[in-house]
């Protein structure tokens, strides 16, 4: 019994670690900051729990019926990872010449929350395929309990992370705004076709 439950801690730990890299809250805070650069401090925070929720929302719905969906459409990790890229890829291309990242379709503060924040920033496809293998791990009661306590973890955290970010944007003032879009902008561009280039590797083995 004892084994048992240092076994469902350490597990517990290693996904929360992982999830947490793999989301990475510090390196979507620019981003984040770039696409609410306009909204009031109240709406910023509303849209950063708004993306938490998203995320893990995607992230629960993948690790309770990801592979049934996946299989059923028929679409290969890889196939949902270039998806992504490609989506993302256009967001920052937007704010690298000066948009907001959401392009003409943006009219409401829950596209930010759904698009690009939620997912696929922050629920990715590197994220969703970890959650996957750990509930296929998840083969004892204690380390069910220990996965949903990281999962839920993760998202507390990245809450956290993107509310507290914005009070930078009271010390940057306008034009450090712009340098951050302009920032954020080329990260997202390089996180873009990282994804895509490994989506691409995926299709050749293949």
């Amino acid at each position: 019994m004892n084994v048992v439950q240092v076994s469902a801690i350490t597990f517990a730990i290693q996904s929360f670690v992982t999830l947490f890299v793999i989301m990475d809250p510090p390196g979507a805070t620019p981003i984040f900051l770039a696409l609410v650069s306009k909204k009031n401090p109240k709406e910023r925070r509303m849209l950063a729990m708004k993306a938490a929720a998203v995320s893990f929302s995607v992230i629960t719905l993948f690790a309770l019926f990801g592979r049934f969906i996946l299989s059923y459409l028929n679409i290969s990790m890889a196939s949902l990872q270039a998806a992504g890229a490609l989506l993302l890829l256009l967001i920052s291309l937007d704010l690298l010449t000066g948009g907001t990242g959401g392009g003409k379709s943006q009219s409401s503060d829950a596209n930010i929350a759904l698009v690009p924040l939620g997912t696929p920033l922050l629920a990715g496809p590197g994220a969703i395929v970890a959650t996957m293998i750990f509930v296929q791990n998840a083969d004892t009661t204690p380390k069910v309990f220990g996965l949903i306590a990281a999962v839920v973890g993760v998202h507390i955290a990245i809450a956290a992370a993107l509310m507290a970010s914005t009070t930078i944007l009271k010390v940057i003032k306008e034009a450090g705004v712009t340098l951050v879009a302009r920032i954020a902008g080329l990260l997202l561009a390089a996180i873009a076709v990282q994804m895509l280039v490994d989506a691409i590797r995926v299709f050749v083995e293949v």
